[in-house]
Parts: C-alpha cells; sequence; structure tokens
C-alpha cells in the first residue's frame, strides 16, 4: 500500500507531502489545478522518463519519494533478497533529478537501475491514465487479464519459467552445434595429425638417442681400430704396459722393508696395474661390440629422417615436443568426441522438455477456452451498467507456435455499437485498437479489474481520469466498481464526477495558491463537511445551494450494496 508521497521541485509543485489511506482516496479539483502532476511526480518513482524541464526551480534538484507498506508481499520480499537490498517492513523508493539532468533512483537508500526500479514498483503500483488504458489493446495484457479469470496465473508464471530455461537451452545448443560444425574440419585435420605421430610411435629421448648412436656408427671403423691399438698397447706385444708396470712393482718390493716411502709407492704402482688391467678388459669388450653394421646405420637414418621432418613440421625442438603435441592432439579429439556426445545429450534433454512443455501449454489453453464464455457474459452485464450497453466484448484463442505464455494467442475483439438481437458474426467484432476510443477503453479496463479484483496480487491501483466522457448512472456505476475494487486493494482516482468522489473514504483536493509572484501546487485532505461542500461545488458549479449540498450529502450516504 501506499503510504506517503513527498514532492520537491517538480512542476508546479515547489514542496508538498501526501500521506494515503486504505480503501478508496479520490482526488479532485479544478482543471490544471495539477492533479495530473501528482501522477506524473508518482510516475517518476514508477520508472518513468525524467525531464529537466519538469524543474520548478532551475537550480535545485527534484526530489520525489514514495513510501510503501511492502511487509505481506512476498515477491517483493524476494525480488528486494535478490538485488541485495535491505528488506524492511516500509519500502522507502527515492528519485532524484539533478539540474544537468541526471537522473538517480534508490530503494531503501540502495541505489537501483531504473529496470530494477520499474520491477519493484510494479509489483506494489498499477497505474491506469486515460490515454495510457490502450495497453489494454495489447497482447500481453489480455492474456494477464485472461489467466487471472482463469485461476492460472500461477501455472502461466512457473511456465514461463520452464520455458525461459528451455529457451536458454535451446540457444546453448545452437552454440554447440554451430560449434561442432567448426570443429569437424579442424578435428580432421587433427586426427590426420595424430594418426601421424602415432604411426611414428616415437619413445621418450628417442631422437636424442639415436642421434648418439647415429654418431658412433657413421665412426665405428675408426673407432674399432683405436680401441684395438690401445688395448694391445696394454696387453700385448713385447712389452705390454701392463707387464712393465707389474715389474716395477715386484722390483720396488724387494726393496720396501728398507724404506717406508718405497713400500707406499709399490702399493700405489700396484692399483694403477689393476686399473690398466680393467680398462684393458673394457676396451676389449668395447671393441668386440663395435661393428660397422650399414644395415643399422640405414634404419637409423630413417628413423632419424621422420623425426626431423615431424621437428620441422610441427616446430618443436625435441621428442618430448612431438609427445607433448601428440598428448594435446587426443585431448582435443576427446573434447571433439565428448562435444558430440553432449550435443546428442542436449537434443534429446530437450525433446523432452519440449514435450512436457506441449503438454503443459495444452493445460493453459483449455483453462483459458474454459473461462471465456463467462468473461464474455459478466463483461457484457458490466458495460451495461456503466452506460455501454450495446457494447459486446469477444474474446479468441489463436494457435501458434509455443512461445513463453503457450501456445495460443489470445485476441479481444470488441464492438461498442452492436444493435440488440444482431448476429454475432465475426465481421461485426475489431481489435480494441481499432475500435475502441480512450474513454471505452477505460471504462473496459475498469469492468476487467473488477473481475479479476480478487486473483491480483498487487496493493495499489490508481486511476487518472479513466472516467472521461460518462455521466449519470453510468458514473454512479463506475463508482461502485471502484468501490468494490477498493475492498481488496488501495485505490486511488483522480475524477471529475462527484458520483465517483462522494463513494471516496479519503478526499484531497487539489488547488493552486499564489505566492508573490509564483504560482504553487496545494492539496488539502478534505474533512466531511468540506468533502460535502466539494461534492456539492462538482454537482453545481462556484455556486453552492441547499439542494447541491442536500444532493452531495445523499450521495455520500448512499451504500455500495444498494447496487447488485
Amino acid at each position: 500500500m501506499l503510504r506517503r508521497l513527498s514532492i520537491q521541485n517538480f512542476a508546479i509543485i515547489d514542496q508538498l507531502e501526501i500521506r494515503f489511506q486504505p480503501g478508496l482516496t479520490a482526488i479532485t479539483g479544478e482543471t490544471g489545478a495539477g492533479k495530473s502532476i501528482l501522477v506524473g511526480a508518482l510516475g517518476l518513482v514508477l520508472g518513468n522518463r525524467a525531464d529537466t524541464a519538469a524543474l520548478f526551480d532551475r537550480e535545485k534538484k527534484c526530489i520525489v519519494e514514495a513510501e510503501f507498506d511492502a511487509a505481506v508481499y512476498a515477491r517483493v520480499g524476494e525480488r528486494l533478497q535478490q538485488l541485495e537490498i535491505d528488506r524492511e517492513a516500509d519500502l522507502l523508493v527515492r528519485r532524484e533529478i539533478a539540474v544537468s539532468g541526471k537522473s538517480r533512483a534508490f530503494i531503501n537508500d540502495t541505489p537501483v537501475t531504473l529496470t530494477q526500479l520499474r520491477e519493484i514498483t510494479g509489483l506494489l503500483v498499477d497505474l491506469h491514465q486515460q490515454f495510457d488504458t490502450i495497453g489494454l489493446a495489447e497482447v500481453h495484457q489480455q492474456r494477464e487479464l485472461l489467466d487471472a479469470l482463469a485461476g492460472c496465473t500461477a501455472e502461466a508464471a512457473v511456465f514461463q519459467q520452464r520455458y525461459q530455461h528451455y529457451h536458454r537451452s535451446r540457444q546453448e545448443l545452437n552454440r554447440l552445434q554451430v560449434q561442432q560444425q567448426q570443429q569437424q574440419q579442424e578435428l580432421d585435420y587433427r586426427r590426420f595429425l595424430l594418426d601421424e605421430l602415432q604411426e611414428a610411435a616415437f619413445r621418450e629421448q628417442e631422437l636424442e638417442i639415436l642421434e648418439q648412436e647415429h654418431k658412433l656408427l657413421l665412426h665405428a671403423e675408426a673407432i674399432h681400430g683405436t680401441l684395438a691399438e690401445a688395448a694391445g698397447r696394454l696387453q700385448e706385444g713385447d712389452a705390454p704396459l701392463v707387464q712393465q708396470v707389474r715389474s716395477i712393482v715386484q722390483r720396488l718390493q724387494q726393496h720396501q722393508s728398507v724404506s717406508p716411502a718405497l713400500q707406499q709407492l709399490a702399493e700405489r704402482l700396484q692399483s694403477v696395474r689393476i686399473e690398466l688391467g680393467d680398462i684393458a678388459s673394457e676396451l676389449n669388450n668395447l671393441q668386440q661390440n663395435i661393428r660397422t653394421d650399414e644395415q643399422r646405420l640405414q634404419q637409423v637414418e630413417e628413423r632419424l629422417q621422420t623425426g626431423y621432418r615431424l621437428l620441422k613440421k610441427h616446430h618443436v625442438q625435441d621428442t618430448a615436443g612431438l609427445l607433448s603435441l601428440q598428448a594435446q592432439l587426443e585431448g582435443q579429439l576427446l573434447a571433439g568426441i565428448n562435444l558430440d556426445q553432449t550435443v546428442e545429450e542436449t537434443e534429446q534433454q530437450l525433446a523432452a522438455e519440449l514435450k512436457e512443455l506441449q503438454k503443459a501449454a495444452a493445460g493453459l489453453h483449455q483453462q483459458r477456452k474454459k473461462v471465456i464464455p463467462r468473461l464474455e457474459e459478466n463483461v457484457q452485464q458490466l458495460l451495461h451498467q456503466v452506460g455501454m450497453p450495446n457494447a459486446r466484448l469477444k474474446v479468441k484463442l489463436e494457435p501458434v507456435e509455443l512461445h513463453a505464455h503457450g501456445m495460443d494467442q489470445p485476441v479481444f475483439l470488441f464492438n461498442a455499437n452492436l444493435p440488440a438481437g444482431a448476429a454475432e458474426t465475426g465481421m461485426r467484432f475489431e481489435p480494441l485498437s481499432k475500435v475502441a476510443s480512450g474513454g471505452e477503453l477505460s471504462r473496459l479496463m475498469l469492468c476487467l479489474q473488477s473481475m479479476v479484483a480478487a486473483g491480483m496480487d498487487l496493493p495499489t491501483l490508481i486511476f487518472d481520469e479513466i472516467d472521461t466522457g460518462i455521466s449519470g448512472e453510468a458514473a454512479r456505476q463506475v463508482g461502485l466498481l471502484l468501490v468494490q475494487l477498493a475492498q481488496q486493494h488501495q485505490v486511488i482516482t483522480i475524477t471529475h464526477l462527484p458520483q465517483i468522489a462522494a463513494r471516496a473514504t479519503t478526499h484531497f483536493f487539489v488547488y493552486k495558491e499564489q505566492t508573490g509572484t509564483a504560482v504553487h501546487t496545494r492539496v488539502r485532505l478534505l474533512p466531511e463537511e468540506e468533502q460535502v461542500a466539494a461534492i456539492a461545488r462538482m454537482l453545481g458549479g462556484a455556486q453552492v445551494s441547499e439542494t447541491t449540498l442536500a444532493t452531495a450529502r445523499e450521495l455520500m450516504g448512499r451504500n455500495v450494496q444498494e447496487v447488485p
């Protein structure tokens, strides 16, 4: 519920504060006094476009603040929590327009975007202006009204969430399919590269080992001769080196008792002799293992050529680089296989989701279809009450492809002047936007609102001069409909009609006041006697007589139960 509206420096309002009450509130005043300025200011905190031309004082910023009692509205609390805004019993919404034209919005003193502002306030206030009721001709509003009457608003909201999830999944599948197509040629080439590397089947350090073997094979003959010569000098010939050292050791050992130093030298030479013997044995073994092998040399060179070609092709330096590339290609091909599996699984999942959505959409269609006869009949009765006895509304559900709201699209058709007993052929009914005037749309909107009021989780309804163009009994019936709405919602209406103002539990009077050279809009809460006088002036003009006062008291004394 809207508790308080505070306005500073807006249009011809320098400073103003209004405190609202539950039930039906009427705002009246002479033309040009500033009634619709109040609605314009409220529109700012509801997220409407800001304009510096609306500043009363061009050197000060404009501030409009609205306070709501939102404690019992769960949807508001949930959204505030999602936006990480402190949730309090009183919701404070503020809009500021700087002199530069920059606009800022706040909810509970937390900065928010205009989109977030509209989303939160849209859960609290429904504003209907005389020329905004054209929105009734829009499909989404027709659908919301139809769902509210059918009692399937919650199911429709759940369906929309499920469809949005399906739509996001569908978009993700499309992205995966495009990625799959783009990768297909790349994967074919990577598979070719991987097959080439797997066919080569290099082992760790293989090229480096082969390079050493290749050098050895190229110089095998020379190395073999060198080894043979070295081994021969150590162990063979007329005076082998090992034998000479042995002889020297033996001669030194004969005199080692004479000098400890000779004993140490003999022992060291003995160690040298043993080491030379071992070296000679290893030279012989190595000599036997090194042979000139042309066949093996050819195999090594062919293997190295394969390796060098792959190193150059892939711009790597060694065997480790080739093996790393091979592992990378294997991972990419595995990812491609996984992508194919993901696409297939997603397609299967979406097919199942689509089947469930189609089933749910069919259920929504049946609920909407079922309520249409009752809707048409009740609207006709209400239109008769508000002064449109020959007006008829027809509702059709046209089949369309599956979308966020089902598989149908409501079409509200209207005829404002259908003669009694005339055939209701399709040719006589046209879309609302083509055949209904602003006043007719206003009254039709009011009729529909009164029908769905019980199912609307919306605290405050504001009507700005939607009663234009009616009078007499029709005006009285409009007043009764507003009273009915006010039993379940806070209803605020700006009106020129005494039949409507008389039904209000709270009555504000808007007037202009001149201070020096400036003219300001003022608002005053009328006590009962002043309310009677205000309604009398609405009935008879500036001259208030006892007759008009009596009529005003009579209007105010009537009870809603007196009218069926």
